[in-house]
């Protein structure tokens, strides 16, 4: 194989989860003609975080190597409302509020996707066009027993949950747009995989080449275990302030650190080895925190945002009262989370949760330099933080889950 595409595979399958079918990507990229790349997005709701992200950047990484992206809005098949990973069947959302979201979504995509090289495609463009009976004839392609294949589909089958027919054209429609768009390789998220191979097969179908299929983790949040959700209250929002995004990258674990590099930063492979191998050698791994969180701060706000924003948490954290050499401490639970006065007095930095109560309620305690007095805040497991109860007791403490 030659060097370039030895260079293309390597990029393209950085992060990724699964690749189908890799030989037969490598034949098409050897054609020497820019890749037609699909990836499809339902704008179900305006805001993205960085979970939402890890998809664009991929389609970012393709564009450098020099591909055609086909960005495809979702604005039919939003009406019927993605079914994948759903225990219920999922409300539509109208027309408008579809067009609305997709405004926005549009507005925060191109801080990430150069928008003179991305071409976006809505498919009602073609939906709009079929009749009843193209409808029927694109049905008749998928049997009932195929579609149960679904995981999310087979599970609400098995514990008699019902799912309505129209669920069931979604993989196919989302299917055809692969066929309208003559797609080399469509991208989505790991939960995506079905309507992904049924792209595949419709594209046969219809006498065209296969699209090649690359499927991308989803991104965990900063409790380290569950996906990224704004519901879940563990995410990143690509518009939030700078200082927030910046103060929660710092927040996450050394561990979940370096799955963030790899899915959300843009730097080399080669730069990232570096990175491990001088933090395997001593290097604080706090310090390639603060690149990352640089570097993701810089390409949602600006440069002179991403340094102000440093500034600003050296002040907070290393200029402030916080000694340079905060004690550490593993804190091993059984459950999910656990609530501040617990995790006061399992620290030892306060006696019992009685004492910890008392400091909270008179602002004395601090999380992340944080000032907090509600004694009902928790801390997810696989999570990081520095307390500070008083002015001379500090701990950066990690909560783990406790093995059985």
């Amino acid at each position: 194989m030659p060097e370039s595409f030895q260079h293309q595979l390597q990029v393209i399958k950085r992060g990724c989860q699964e690749l189908l079918i890799e030989e037969e990507l490598t034949q098409k990229l050897g054609k020497n003609q820019p890749l037609r790349i699909k990836a499809g997005f339902d704008p179900t709701a305006p805001d993205l975080h960085l979970g939402h992200t890890v998809l664009l950047n991929k389609l970012r990484q393709f564009q450098d190597l020099g591909h055609h992206i086909l960005f495809l809005v979702g604005d039919f098949t939003g009406m019927i409302g993605d079914p994948s990973g759903k225990n219920a069947t999922r409300p539509p959302l109208t027309r408008e509020q579809i067009l609305q979201n997709a405004e926005t979504y549009a507005d925060q995509v191109f801080k990430i996707l150069k928008s003179d090289q991305t071409e976006v495609v809505f498919n009602s463009a073609w939906m709009d066009q079929f009749s009843s009976a193209d409808l029927i004839r694109l049905a008749s392609t998928y049997t009932v027993a195929r579609m149960l294949e679904r995981d999310d589909f087979s599970k609400r089958y098995s514990e008699n949950r019902p799912i309505a027919i129209h669920e069931f054209l979604y993989p196919l429609i989302q299917g055809y747009d692969s066929v309208a768009l003559k797609a080399d390789l469509e991208l989505g998220g790991t939960d995506q995989k079905f309507n992904l191979l049924v792209g595949r097969e419709l594209q046969k179908h219809y006498g065209q080449p296969p699209q090649c299929i690359l499927t991308m983790p989803l991104l965990e949040g900063l409790d380290g275990t569950q996906k990224m959700s704004k519901s879940l209250n563990n995410y990143i929002g690509i518009d939030e302030p700078a200082a927030e995004i910046f103060g929660k990258l710092m927040s996450i674990s050394d561990t979940l650190m370096w799955r963030y590099i790899e899915l959300l930063s843009f730097q080399s492979l080669d730069t990232i080895h570096q990175w491990q191998q001088e933090v395997e050698s001593g290097r604080n791994p706090r310090d390639i925190k603060v690149l990352l969180a640089q570097e993701i701060v810089a390409r949602f706000h600006s440069q002179s945002a991403a340094i102000q924003a440093t500034k600003d948490f050296e002040a907070r954290f290393s200029k402030g009262a916080m000694p340079e050499n905060i004690p550490e401490q593993n804190l091993y639970i059984e459950n999910e989370q656990l609530a501040l006065p617990q995790l006061l007095k399992q620290s030892g930095l306060t006696s019992s949760t009685s004492e910890a109560l008392r400091m909270i309620k008179q602002g004395g305690v601090k999380l992340d330099g944080n000032k907090t007095t509600n004694k009902e805040q928790i801390v997810p497991v696989n999570t990081t933080v520095i307390a500070q109860v008083g002015k001379r007791k500090f701990a950066k403490i990690t909560l783990l889950p406790k093995q059985n």
